[in-house]
């Protein structure tokens, strides 16, 4: 590319980073690193009215958390600040006043009354209200009024905005990397406003100045800004400026397939949406509080739209931005599949130390202390094989660094039996003569008293011996191999931990 790769992710501070916004976040990163070019973050937070305290600093600490930090930020700076838009106003009033004067956009004074009553004319007729060509020089605005009425109006400062004046009869060719080229009729399309009531930008003419003024060559978005392509090209032609490349990724659909994945739809389908916890109160758990690590998370996203064109899946994200094509993403909507996040998370897991697994249990707020750093490292690489998340490691592990202070009632109704005491009390004596804890001698033990007693006692079935068993010094009825447990946790440990729950009995 003989322009340098710049690229933007433009989030709205109206709550928190959903995992479209973070696959878009992705894409943009992976492309921008790929041909070693820079990955800007600008808040777009002209919309006053929608804009959530905290939702700003949640979307920069999400993006850090999943390893995607911006080049140029709100937070880094860079030579093309300010990176909020709300600080930029300057730069809109600047261009729209370039607009007016070309003619290419119009003041209009229209007040939403009198838009309200054209609109129910329109539906009265079975018609959609447009404000365009056909209908411009019927309404209140410049282009209808002569110079010395708009001077006035604008004078008394009656409320107006800025429109686009839309070409009234012209073919607009847009090219989209991923949906090839389209072609749209302009007096299809209204005269949108640029400039509102309230003195602050639209969407577009924000987007599009600013994409201009920081250099950005390509704008990679979601699909929903695909209706808006025609409209922002013709903004780049009115101006005079080169257009960027566009790419419009797909949408994530739900786990039913059915709709986008939103809030709800997650929830209905016990899917997180966000990549952290949000909310200072009754928090929304996010990817990172079940026990999702960011480079699973990540890797799956990467997925998601997007294939390499082979059977690969598991990838860090160095190999993500060696591969990443924009060429290789679907136009389909890509759904969201919980498990097979898991199933990335589970592998990802396997391929972490023991070490790491300890720091992140540890910041994960479990207590993954108390044991030698040989003892944990023995268990956590035993344990990493059977746990797909953060809160399932721990799981499997618990039972290694502290006791059982209570024990899964369902387990309870399903493991005790009329002979649990007597067998657990024969149990403790057989161990009692047990010389030492390793794995083997354990596992021998433990075969020889379940063979003994079944044979001895017709009526008693082995799982009625191990399930007690397990649930005195786990508290479930899953982890990981008892003799393991045992050699691990300590002879006297165990009997213990069987004596009190024989006192539950």
């Amino acid at each position: 590319m003989s322009q340098k790769v710049r690229v933007r992710f433009a989030p709205s501070p109206t709550g928190p980073l959903h995992v479209g916004g973070l696959r878009t976040a992705l894409f943009n990163y992976l492309f921008a690193k790929q041909n070693k070019g820079v990955f800007v973050l600008r808040i777009e937070d002209t919309d006053k009215k929608r804009k959530v305290v905290g939702a700003e600093e949640y979307i920069v600490n999400a993006l850090d958390w999943c390893g995607l930090t911006a080049d140029e930020s709100i937070v880094k700076g860079g030579e093309f600040g300010p990176y909020r838009q709300s600080q930029r106003n300057s730069h809109y009033k600047k261009h729209v006043k370039i607009l007016l004067e070309k003619g290419l956009a119009y003041y209009a004074f229209d007040s939403e009354n009198s838009l309200e009553v054209h609109r129910e004319n329109h539906r009265k007729k079975g018609k959609t209200f447009i404000y365009n060509w056909h209908n411009r020089l019927k309404l209140k605005n410049s282009l209808a009024l002569s110079d010395k009425e708009t001077e006035k109006l604008l004078n008394t400062k009656t409320p107006y905005v800025v429109r686009f004046k839309c070409p009234d009869d012209q073919v607009i060719k847009t090219t989209d990397i991923i949906r090839g080229v389209t072609k749209t009729e302009s007096k299809l399309l209204d005269d949108k406003i640029l400039y509102k009531s309230d003195g602050s930008p639209t969407y577009h003419l924000a987007n599009v100045v600013d994409d201009h003024l920081m250099k950005i060559s390509h704008v990679i978005r979601g699909e929903e800004w695909l209706p808006s392509l025609a409209l922002h090209c013709l903004l780049y032609e009115a101006f005079g400026w080169p257009k960027p490349e566009f790419a419009h990724i797909p949408l994530i659909l739900s786990p039913s397939g059915k709709g986008k994945l939103s809030k709800r739809s997650g929830e209905k389908a016990g899917v997180p949406v966000y990549p952290t916890a949000w909310g200072a109160e009754n928090k929304t758990k996010g990817y990172k509080e079940e026990g999702i690590i960011p480079e699973a998370l990540i890797n799956f996203m990467a997925l998601l739209g997007w294939g390499p064109g082979t059977e690969k899946e598991l990838y860090n994200i160095a190999e993500l931005v060696s591969d990443f094509d924009l060429k290789n993403i679907s136009s389909a909507g890509a759904q969201f599949d919980y498990e097979k996040l898991k199933w990335f998370n589970l592998r990802h897991l396997q391929k972490k130390s023991a070490e790491e697994l300890i720091a992140l249990l540890a910041s994960s707020g479990y207590n993954a202390g108390g044991l030698s750093k040989e003892k944990s490292v023995k268990i956590l690489n035993v344990a990493k094989e059977r746990a797909n998340t953060l809160g399932e490691l721990w799981g499997v592990c618990q039972c290694f660094y502290e006791a059982p202070t209570k024990y899964v009632e369902s387990a309870r109704k399903k493991a005790i039996t009329k002979n649990t005491k007597e067998l657990l009390e024969k149990l403790l004596g057989v161990l009692d003569g047990l010389a030492s804890a390793k794995s083997e001698e354990v596992k021998k033990l433990l075969e020889d008293f379940c063979a003994k007693t079944t044979i001895a006692q017709e009526n008693i079935k082995i799982r009625e011996i191990m399930m007690p068993l397990r649930l005195s010094l786990v508290g479930a009825l899953s982890g990981l191999d008892m003799s393991f447990i045992i050699s691990e946790i300590g002879l006297e440990e165990t009997k213990k931990r069987i004596r009190l729950f024989i006192k539950t009995l």
